[in-house]
């Protein structure tokens, strides 16, 4: 027999006091199926959670409740298999028809239907498929109730008794998907927090996460968001500095969202280590802030507990030692100064000097060391996504001919505010590059190989071009069937020099890098490019580091995302005050 504990895992209960109407399904249930024959869980009051089962137990329990789905899979693809034989004599059954069988079996039906509530958010459609299919037998899988979790959650209704309506089904969901023996997964986990946050009880989402671990799974950023931004909401403050450091201890990284609440809240009941804490985890992580962010630390700064906490007196050298340590920009020393901030918005001219203060800006150190472990982990991804003998090739093709001061995405700069592949465009830039480069160097161009051998490049003046680059060991095409991203990257960060592209490397492919060092490096190395009527411009790396800085002084200087392109200067908030 499993007892529960406000600890442990399934069956969801609530607290009498809290939604007792709504979640009375599994108040007053005492007895529900157990994992184990004749050991039926008795449930109390508050969060109640059968004891976790090991992961191996669900899977040789959902495997025996597959069993009925298996046969009536085979039996259909014999079946089909037997009528194929006579057509086709005697051949086996394809994976095609297999696939066909599985998409025609009513879960595969399922699936698709549900998949299609899901991109149009219809929990309505929803619910009805789910009690349709339950009513006619079919076998639910993780997906489906994965599915089903995500809807409820993301879908309150448009008043109150459409909201706990379908949060009370989202939770009947749930309890039945573990009446089943169907294993969760984090989504299971996270949506399922999602609902309790929907319900406005943190408690129960951050339970949640925690049990993940017990399962073996381990918690994503946004597993933490519904406990997060609920305690936050709720201004309970230590629930929420609990939150941030089961993350950290689970080695998940907030981002601006999560460090933005806890600032806030913070500031709210005018803790300022943890402010300053905060302050220096955005420099790190984020860099340049979103305004509700610049809002946020504003308010702070211009609070009167603000103005009241600092040291009068503070050791220079220390701080001047804590600079060095850091690479510039800030000496990791607590508040500096006393007295009424004066708070700005403010530009920085072309040498990164404030508008405001006068101050200049810190131009932060990278690591040489960072640089080359960038370079390894860049590589090995690259093995894992291309074919490794063709990036081995490229790389040794690289150590022969560079290093290069500057590598251009050709296929982005040829293509910049142009219908077609320009190669006259990509060669000013080419041309520029080289003029500008302490040793006269080509810069290397990287195109994919269609493009080298296909299209405009037939041409007899862009022939000329490639020729021409190809001689001087400034051109490498990279091969049929890969991705040229993997190679102008891979060679500006090992040749640590300049890369031209607009591309702003944001997607899936960068996300992979996953670290807080590629964000640094990028502001450093690379050019970005507008073409207009009066000609091409390169917007080199700026002198200084666009990135949260602590002055020696005392003050701050904070980026923000407005002015975050070629035409219009970015916005930074200034803070500074007078040291009495």
């Amino acid at each position: 027999m499993l007892l529960c504990r406000s600890s442990t895992f399934f069956a969801p209960s609530f607290n009498a006091k809290t939604s007792q109407n709504l979640c009375s399904y599994f108040t007053k249930k005492t007895q529900l199926v157990s994992f184990s024959k004749n050991s039926p869980i008795f449930c109390s009051y508050s969060y109640l959670f059968a004891k976790p089962v090991k992961y191996s137990n669900f899977i040789g329990a959902h495997n025996l409740l597959m069993k009925k789905k298996a046969t009536f899979c085979n039996s259909a693809i014999s079946a089909t298999s037997r009528s194929d034989e006579k057509a086709v004599g005697g051949n086996v059954v394809s994976k095609r028809l297999k696939k066909k069988v599985r998409r025609d079996a009513p879960e595969g039906v399922l699936r698709f239907k549900l998949d299609m509530c899901s991109k149009a958010g219809d929990v309505v459609e929803g619910l009805r498929l789910y009690d349709e299919a339950r009513r006619n037998g079919v076998e639910l899988n993780q997906h489906h109730y994965n599915v089903m979790l995500y809807l409820c959650s993301q879908n309150g209704g448009e008043n109150g008794s459409d909201l706990k309506l379908i949060c009370k089904r989202g939770f009947e969901i749930f309890q039945q998907m573990i009446i089943d023996k169907v294993p969760p997964n984090e989504a299971t986990f996270t949506n399922a927090a999602r609902l309790a946050s929907v319900m406005e009880d943190p408690e129960m989402a951050f339970d949640l996460v925690k049990q993940m671990k017990g399962f073996g799974i381990m918690p994503k950023l946004r597993s933490y968001g519904p406990p997060l931004f609920g305690f936050c909401k709720k201004g309970m403050v230590d629930k929420a500095y609990e939150v941030d450091a089961h993350m950290i201890e689970s080695g998940v990284v907030a981002e601006e969202p999560e460090l933005s609440s806890l600032l806030k809240i913070s500031a709210d009941i005018n803790n300022a280590d943890k402010v300053y804490e905060l302050l220096h985890r955005l420099r790190t992580s984020v860099r340049q802030v979103m305004e509700s962010t610049v809002r946020v630390i504003e308010d702070w700064f211009k609070s009167e507990h603000a103005a009241k906490t600092g040291k009068e007196n503070w050791d220079v050298i220390k701080v001047k030692e804590g600079v060095v340590r850091g690479g510039g920009g800030w000496h990791g020393q607590g508040w500096l100064g006393h007295g009424q901030w004066r708070v700005v918005r403010t530009q920085m001219n072309k040498k990164g000097v404030c508008g405001s203060c006068g101050e200049r800006l810190a131009c932060i150190d990278i690591d040489p060391r960072e640089t080359e472990n960038f370079a390894i982990s860049l590589s090995k991804l690259a093995f894992g996504r291309e074919v490794q003998a063709d990036f081995i090739q490229f790389q040794e093709w690289l150590q022969q001919h560079g290093p290069f001061d500057a590598v251009v995405d050709g296929a982005n700069v040829s293509l910049i505010n142009q219908q077609s592949f320009n190669f006259s465009q990509l060669n000013t830039v080419v041309n520029r590059l080289q003029d500008t480069s302490p040793s006269k160097k080509l810069p290397l161009v990287i195109l994919h190989k269609s493009r080298v051998n296909g299209g405009p490049a037939q041409s007899p003046y862009n022939k000329k071009l490639l020729e021409r680059w190809k001689n001087s060991g400034a051109l490498y095409a990279t091969p049929a069937g890969s991705n040229d991203d993997w190679y102008w990257l891979y060679a500006a960060v090992s040749c640590r020099c300049l890369l031209v592209t607009n591309d702003e490397m944001r997607d899936h492919l960068f996300q992979l890098l996953g670290t807080s060092f590629f964000p640094r490096w990028k502001e450093k190395h690379q050019v970005r490019l507008s073409v207009s009527r009066s000609g091409i411009a390169l917007h080199m790396p700026p002198p200084y580091s666009i990135v949260i800085q602590e002055s020696e002084n005392g003050g701050w200087h904070v980026p923000t995302t407005t002015g975050d392109d070629l035409e219009t200067p970015r916005q930074w908030l200034c803070a500074t005050r007078s040291v009495k």
